[in-house]
């Protein structure tokens, strides 16, 4: 019996010791999700500010910006090699978040020629890699809003300089975005080339104001300019999107981890309360039953 108890009060005490740590971790994931979520909002006003910029830019340089974005001639049909980032996780406990976002990739790039693929993630590379996927190079995910600037500038020289992506770029990004509920959903957005159509979404833009500013200097190096920090935002919102839908999974698989040891413990204490009871009642029935022995022979 006292085994028994000794071996319960162990139990429960490994058990509420685990239910400290997890309530930890659930705490860490709701705080980073919210700093994740504040960075992305923080990028609204930047990235419309880009946009305008763009408008103006390419209104004045329109001729050239089509042609640029035109392929050359003779290459209309040859299929363009498809560079793809794929926003992942480095830790567990995230329930399903990298097969998600995996799997989504694998089939959006089935059947393309996919000349590279960047991961951001040792977990999704894994996954990447059994399915095929040429993943080239995988970066540690930033642990911060702060780490994210360093590697959307590392992918930005990584991409740019790769030979599949130097003549007609062709790039996709693939990521995790939160939604409500502690829920995320995978999607991919993409980012090269800036084609006619994306030409005319940017030629389209409205601005606020009552006439059109002019380009001050050299209107191609301020396009270019902000093109690479429309690259640089895109890249940026996408990588704080999976942040958050990270941590909203983790998140998620803490507060179900909670609930279960909630009920482990109830389940145990029940245990233990009821072999402590008996051991009590074996107790209380030994010194019954010696006080009547004691009773009869002292009446004999």
């Amino acid at each position: 019996m006292s085994e028994s108890t000794s071996g319960l009060r162990r139990q429960i005490a490994s058990a509420s010791d685990l239910q400290s740590v997890v309530r930890t971790m659930r705490a860490l994931a709701a705080s980073n999700i919210g700093h994740y979520e504040r960075a992305v909002s923080a990028l609204i006003g930047y990235d419309r500010t880009i946009e305008l910029g763009l408008g103006v830019c390419l209104r004045a340089e329109v001729g050239g910006a089509h042609e640029a974005a035109q392929p050359p001639a003779g290459r209309t049909n040859r299929p363009r090699p498809v560079g793809a980032i794929v926003f992942g996780s480095d830790q567990g406990l995230v329930g399903a978040f990298n097969d998600t976002i995996a799997a989504h990739a694998v089939a959006t790039l089935s059947g393309l020629p996919h000349a590279a693929v960047w991961a951001v993630g040792e977990r999704v590379a894994a996954r990447l890699v059994e399915a095929g996927l040429p993943v080239i190079k995988t970066y540690a995910v930033p642990t911060s809003v702060d780490a994210i600037d360093t590697l959307v500038g590392r992918l930005q020289v990584d991409v740019e300089t790769h030979p599949s992506q130097r003549e007609q770029p062709h790039l996709l990004v693939f990521h995790n975005r939160p939604l409500a509920g502690a829920l995320h959903e995978p999607t991919e957005r993409r980012l090269l080339p800036l084609d006619a159509a994306w030409l005319a979404t940017m030629t389209r833009t409205p601005w606020p104001g009552a006439s059109l500013p002019e380009v001050a200097g050299d209107g191609t190096d301020t396009l270019r300019a902000l093109v690479r920090e429309y690259l640089f935002v895109s890249l940026y919102r996408g990588c704080a999107e999976s942040l958050a839908s990270e941590n909203a999974s983790r998140l998620a698989a803490m507060q179900r981890a909670d609930k279960r040891i909630d009920e482990l413990l109830e389940t145990l204490r029940g245990s233990f309360a009821r072999l402590r009871q008996g051991v009590i009642d074996a107790e209380l029935f030994d010194v019954t039953a010696g006080y009547v022995a004691q009773s009869d022979r002292a009446a004999g």
